[in-house]
């Protein structure tokens, strides 16, 4: 008789370094920890493509991690990468009960993931969680993925892959979020409008700031924040500067995953002016601490309580006043998915 622990591999371009590394993947991390926390009895390893810098595994939050360290490498390593990890997955085949991969976006993860899943006839499921459904995915053709092995993170995204791919994933399973990871609240809600992303152009914060900029013509006080880095870090400071913004928006940079809820539970509004989005984790948890969410992407196929959608940047503004100017907005709650029921649906799969 076997006795061996259950192992699950999960692969992923990248993972957190360790636990203080708050701010890689975050949701991927709450979704992970919902996993073992709801299935003690598994043994989950973590195989991590290409990044942090390191070949060393180590522990995190006593979930082993295995990273290759294949970040910005020419098109002959990265094949001597995949091949490393398919020798690391012989070898956990060969020495554990491996019942099953999960791989993270539709990519190269789910390349070697597919094909050593079939080869070892194991099961394997694909989640797609955002512009790895888009039409320049190169690595579709390659996959060739069937609609029975693809999980989608929500609707829209389903649909979308869908659209540019002929594929209709067959799952859905959306992002999900973990109320106890929450700091208590505090009472004044002192932030009128937050924002939280990379600062990059697909996140349009030149649009929040414009945004900011009309709305301060009618509130003069105004005061919003948007939490990131990225390469458009210098252009942005320089439309806050242009449109004398300077006392009305503030970029905070990157902060731990714990600052960021913080800043949510004293803010009203979340603008999350993106033009493309899979399901913003960080929509979700704005709308656990209490913030009126506006967006211009509708993830579910359902309305979902303090979420406005927008069609177009006229309606967003008209949004963003109207809730701003009402003295009875509600700042409630609420928690449409949580991350420990998601988990669950994800291993039902591997029954």
């Amino acid at each position: 008789m076997n006795n061996k622990k259950k192992t699950f591999v999960i692969l992923s371009p990248g993972f957190a370094k360790n636990e203080e590394h708050t701010v890689c993947l975050p949701a991927q991390q709450v979704f992970i920890l919902a996993i073992r926390n709801n299935f003690p009895e598994l043994s989950i390893i973590i195989i991590a493509f290409e990044y942090p810098n390191t070949t060393s595994p180590y522990q995190w939050n006593t979930i082993k991690v295995i990273p290759f360290n294949g970040e910005r490498k020419r098109k002959l390593n990265k094949l001597v990468t995949w091949y490393k990890i398919w020798r690391k997955l012989k070898e956990i085949n060969k020495t554990t009960r491996l019942m099953g991969l999960f791989s993270f976006w539709c990519a190269d993860c789910a390349l070697v993931g597919k094909y050593f899943a079939r080869i070892h006839r194991l099961k394997h499921f694909i989640w797609i969680l955002g512009q790895d459904a888009r039409r320049n995915n190169r690595f579709i053709k390659w996959i060739r993925p069937k609609a029975s092995e693809l999980v989608a993170m929500s609707n829209f995204l389903a649909e979308e892959f869908h659209r540019n791919h002929s594929v209709l994933p067959a799952h859905i399973i959306p992002n999900g979020i973990d109320p106890d990871i929450f700091p208590l609240p505090i009472a004044a809600r002192d932030i009128q409008v937050i924002g939280v992303g990379s600062l990059i152009p697909l996140k349009q914060y030149d649009l929040f700031i414009q945004l900011i900029g009309k709305l301060s013509k009618r509130n003069p006080s105004v005061r919003s924040m948007i939490c990131g880095k990225g390469p458009q870090k210098a252009n942005l400071e320089s439309l806050i500067a242009e449109l004398n913004l300077d006392n009305n928006i503030t970029l905070t940079g990157e902060l731990d995953h714990s600052e960021v809820l913080l800043l949510m539970q004293r803010s009203n509004v979340f603008l999350h002016t993106s033009s493309y989005e899979g399901f913003s984790t960080v929509c979700l948890e704005a709308l656990f601490a209490g913030n009126q969410v506006i967006s211009f992407c509708q993830p579910m196929n359902m309305e979902i309580p303090h979420w406005h959608v927008a069609k177009d940047t006229k309606e967003m503004l008209e949004l963003l006043t109207k809730i701003l100017e009402d003295r009875f907005s509600d700042h409630q709650p609420v928690l449409p998915y949580k991350a420990s029921d998601n988990a669950r649906e994800l291993m039902k799969l591997y029954v």
